[in-house]
């Protein structure tokens, strides 16, 4: 895919530009995803959401993570209507090195915002997919979202094209993966081909790894 293409079909919602996130694009993104994810039962447990200070441990987790990815490459898309971002979906490379261990400076700024236990239960929830997955060369569908004020228009679709077309542009990627963490994300990855491979337990929460081979 090109850093920028417009992206439409013949339902008259589904319009939208998808681009490479840059770096400016970052912090919005983050806001985006914070409200997204911030009902995740896997980061309700792994960033304590019965303890004061969860908004701020996973938006700190998220800003994290997108600056980790930035900085090492990983395909990153914002799904733009102009100037407003709508979307975002982020996709990783375990099998070329952005794996559980990730980089000991990515681990040490996790460490000093999210605190021990909640880095250690994060890396350790990667660990256990990547030893679930079946492909030796695969893409990790990590984030995945569009802003509530834009939801129900099928703009999840267009996220999901941009998926394929990462997939679909690197003849080594077997697939493509993703956690599924609460029966509608799992629905939703089911309604575009998504198959399920196993359980996943994370601590008391259970979520369903779901796979999508080429062709």
């Amino acid at each position: 895919m090109s850093g920028q293409a417009q992206t439409t079909s013949d339902n008259p919602q589904l319009t939208g530009q998808l681009k490479y996130l840059s770096g400016e694009d970052l912090s919005v993104a983050a806001s985006l995803l914070l409200q997204a994810y911030q009902d995740d039962p896997v980061f309700q447990q792994i960033f304590k959401a019965d303890k004061e200070g969860y908004a701020q441990r996973l938006r700190a987790a998220i800003r994290e993570e997108l600056n980790s990815f930035w900085q090492n490459r990983q395909p990153m898309f914002g799904l733009f209507h102009g100037e407003t971002l709508e979307g975002v979906v982020c996709l990783t490379r375990p099998d070329q090195g952005f794996s559980s261990q990730r980089f000991w400076h990515w681990r040490l700024r996790m460490l000093l915002t999210a605190g021990y236990v909640s880095t250690r239960q994060l890396i350790e929830k990667e660990r256990l997919i990547e030893q679930a997955v079946p492909y030796q060369s695969y893409f990790m569908l990590t984030f995945i979202a569009v802003h509530p004020r834009y939801q129900q228009h099928g703009l999840g679709q267009l996220l999901v094209q941009a998926v394929d077309s990462m997939l679909t542009g690197d003849p080594d990627a077997e697939g493509v993966v993703a956690l599924a963490t609460r029966p509608e994300y799992e629905h939703f990855l089911s309604q575009h081909g998504y198959q399920k491979l196993s359980s996943i337990e994370v601590g008391d929460i259970s979520g369903a790894l779901m796979s999508h081979g080429r062709g």
